[in-house]
């Protein structure tokens, strides 16, 4: 694990944590490998995916795009080495698609049983991390600031979105959180 450097960006939506994420991994100068963790189940999420494409495409052609919506740790473990700067986006869709996997209705009010798969592919995911063997960097939404979300599963997203960020975060050694497109470390 020496000389692997694990980064951590945390944004609101449409803050600039992709670009700024897009922009430190260019500067490294490594084998570029980028982990999407979206899937385009509608027209507006595709799009969505388009622009993200468009814009590495644009800045650069050499990255590597890997497109894996549940098995996190996996493609990291597969991904990760010393000549290579992997790129993570994002977490809290990776977050979302766990959530979702199973395609159950979630009840307004009351406890919500995560799918599985959760808590196996969350600890996968964290060994993955911390045992990386290259540069990572990942990119996830702080989406803790606002009010308290009304439904249960709203809740449970948004706990376990601030669970999974402290967490990275504390395997990482460095974070910053972008706002306006502005970056502030945070650590390292």
């Amino acid at each position: 694990m020496s000389g692997s450097r694990r980064t951590l960006i945390l944004g609101g939506a449409r803050s600039g944590k992709s670009a700024h994420a897009e922009a430190l991994a260019l500067a490294s100068g490594k084998e570029l490998v980028y982990i999407a963790t979206a899937q385009a189940h509608d027209a507006e999420m595709a799009a969505r995916i388009a622009l993200h494409r468009e814009r590495r495409t644009e800045k650069e052609a050499r990255w590597i795009t890997v497109e894996q919506p549940l098995a996190l740790g996996d493609a990291l473990a597969q991904w990760c080495a010393p000549q290579r700067l992997v790129l993570v986006d994002c977490l809290t869709v990776w977050l979302s698609n766990l959530l979702f996997s199973e395609a159950r209705d979630y009840p307004d009010v009351g406890r919500i049983d995560p799918p599985a798969c959760f808590a196996e592919q969350r600890a996968a995911f964290l060994r993955a991390l911390a045992q990386a063997r290259g540069d990572v960097i990942l990119v996830s939404n702080e989406v803790g600031m606002g009010i308290v979300p009304q439904g249960a599963v709203s809740r449970w997203f948004v706990d376990e979105a601030g669970r999974l960020n402290q967490a990275v975060a504390a395997v990482c050694e460095r974070a910053v959180f972008v706002a306006a497109g502005l970056p502030m470390v945070l650590k390292g």
